[in-house]
């Protein structure tokens, strides 16, 4: 393969951002961590969440969801 001297330069830049690039990705690999489920949701459950964010939205469930466990949290930590 034949290249003058930019045609030189612009394959050695595009090298240099492919290699900065592959040390991003390797980097942010190294700092992954698990993703682990707290709770595991019945199958029915995961159904009447999923109509409930389709109908109301994910935001909309989300907030009730947390509302709804921190409330049960609340009356487990006080009943001990």
């Amino acid at each position: 393969m034949k290249l003058n001297d930019i045609e030189k330069t612009t394959l050695s830049n595009a090298i240099d951002q492919m290699n900065e690039s592959l040390d991003k990705f390797i980097e942010l690999y190294n700092e992954a961590e698990e993703d682990k489920e707290i709770i595991t949701f019945d199958e029915e459950v995961v159904k009447l969440i999923q109509t409930g964010m389709d109908t109301y939205g994910e935001e909309a469930i989300t907030k009730k969801i947390n509302t709804i466990v921190k409330e049960v949290l609340s009356l487990i930590t006080e009943q001990e």
